[in-house]
């Protein structure tokens, strides 16, 4: 079948994070990779994938482009499905032949009640739909598909068993050729990387525990499946040959500091091949392995600290203290290398004492950039559970993750602790961290470095403020 993979365009407000890593409109604009569409996309030949919200195509061009294929592959989330699915209904009235399949972790907790929600969703698929997607477009009958659940011609819904999860990594064709060929990369960017960039996985699951993590707990699984290092560094090659442009590699992997061998070997081939790179960490991985990836081309990590508060680590499974990750912090500053720290308010044990004891640790370890984050109850995780079970959520068919403009809200409360605090707490943690004269002056002396620079921090420094603004309205 004549198959598109589709990033739907945006009725609410999102911007790359509507279908992809992060399911809200950020407080700088940005946009990562469509990954997970690109990986299925790189095993049906002749396909093509099509990113609306970050070519910036409205729903009526989407639409043209959309009733040219027969198969339509959207990826979803639980803030986009209601605009997804209404997308879903108007290219069916306009093309009723047109057969449309939904992947995604909201679809994979809840595939009867997404099918339910709309009948121009003929299909979803769950678990790792990579493998799936392909014997749709192959033209299998659907009973005898894995890991799908589909109307049936006579209105029933079947759900067929569970796809196997995949275990040969180095099996999955390169996504940097899709990338090529379907994406314009310079529309994808990210405040903290350098521009353009190009972002990969070199494996999938995630063997923390994370109570909220939406990833591990609905599709990629508990265990760290990975390519091997031979793998990731000739697709690295592949992209430094085909791709001259690209300026930094983002290794996406939820922690690809995991298994410290592998990594330490990965980043000598990346050395030889004298490319820059950054990834996700942990706040736990020795100077040693620091110092190996440091002098081999890493730039930058992405940790996620949550909070700095151990009891709250505690109670959500991080696997982290916080003196670890000051030692963590202070061995990457020695070292030369730059952190984006993240972090969540409205966690089990948050208080207005351990929010501020959270921005106390915050500008402590100080961090080159900061995102803060709601805690997020999605469908299919823990947290949700804990919520529902302890009342700090009330149990509906809506959770209103986020508003009409893409901002996230705040959907859990606490008998001490209400949404409207949790939610203010987020415009209190950035202008603390920020609004200090040696932060201002770290960013000044950055944006006196070059004059690339100087023009996208002034961008992004517009667009915070009117995030901060729209926050506190």
């Amino acid at each position: 079948m004549k198959t598109l993979f589709l990033q739907a365009p945006s009725f609410d407000g999102f911007d790359g994070g509507a279908g992809s890593r992060y399911q809200a409109k950020r407080e700088i604009k940005s946009f990562w990779y469509p990954t997970w569409l690109a990986q299925p996309a790189a095993l049906v030949p002749d396909s093509r994938v099509l990113d609306a919200p970050a070519d910036g195509l409205s729903v009526d061009a989407t639409l043209a482009i959309a009733d040219q294929y027969e198969l339509v592959i959207i990826h979803t989330s639980t803030p986009s499905f209601p605009t997804d699915a209404r997308f879903a209904q108007m290219l069916k009235a306009r093309k009723p032949g047109i057969v449309i399949g939904m992947v995604g972790a909201k679809v994979a907790v809840d595939p009867k009640g997404s099918l339910e929600a709309s009948r121009a969703i003929d299909f979803v698929a769950r678990e790792e739909f990579d493998y799936t997607c392909r014997d749709v477009a192959e033209g299998l009958p659907w009973e005898r598909i894995d890991g799908i659940t589909y109307r049936a011609p006579d209105g029933s819904i079947q759900h067929n068993p569970d796809r196997a999860m995949i275990e040969d990594m180095d099996g999955l064709p390169f996504v940097a050729p899709v990338y090529q060929r379907d994406l314009t990369i310079e529309n994808y960017f990210i405040g903290y990387l350098k521009h353009p960039y190009v972002s990969i996985y070199t494996g999938r699951g995630c063997r923390s525990r994370c109570t909220f993590c939406l990833w591990p707990q609905t599709v990629g699984g508990h265990r760290y499946r990975v390519r091997s290092p031979a793998s990731v560094i000739e697709e690295v090659k592949w992209i430094k040959e085909n791709m001259p442009e690209v300026k930094e590699i983002m290794f996406d992997d939820d922690t690809f500091t995991d298994f410290r061998p592998r990594v330490e070997e990965i980043a000598r081939g990346l050395g030889e091949l004298g490319v820059t790179w950054s990834c996700n960490a942990k706040a736990n991985v020795p100077y040693s392995t620091l110092k190996i990836m440091k002098d081999n081309g890493l730039r930058l990590l992405l940790v996620g600290y949550e909070s700095g508060d151990d009891q709250i680590l505690l109670n959500i499974k991080k696997g982290l203290r916080t003196d670890i990750a000051r030692r963590f912090s202070e061995d990457c500053r020695k070292l030369g290398i730059i952190i984006h720290g993240t972090f969540i308010l409205g966690l089990p044990g948050e208080t207005q004492e351990t929010i501020e004891k959270t921005i106390r640790f915050a500008k402590e370890i100080n961090p080159h950039t900061i995102q803060v984050s709601l805690a997020a109850p999605y469908p299919g995780t823990t947290l949700y559970k804990q919520a529902i079970e302890n009342g700090w959520l009330e149990q509906s068919k809506t959770i209103n993750l986020v508003n009409d403009k893409g901002v996230q809200l705040a959907a859990i409360s606490y008998p001490h602790l209400s949404k409207e605090e949790i939610y203010h707490g987020v415009e209190v943690f950035y202008k603390r961290f920020y609004f200090r004269p040696s932060k201002i002056w770290e960013i000044v002396r950055e944006m006196l470095g070059s004059r690339e620079m100087l023009v996208r921090r002034l961008r992004e420094g517009v667009e915070f403020f009117r995030f901060l603004r729209a926050h506190e309205a």
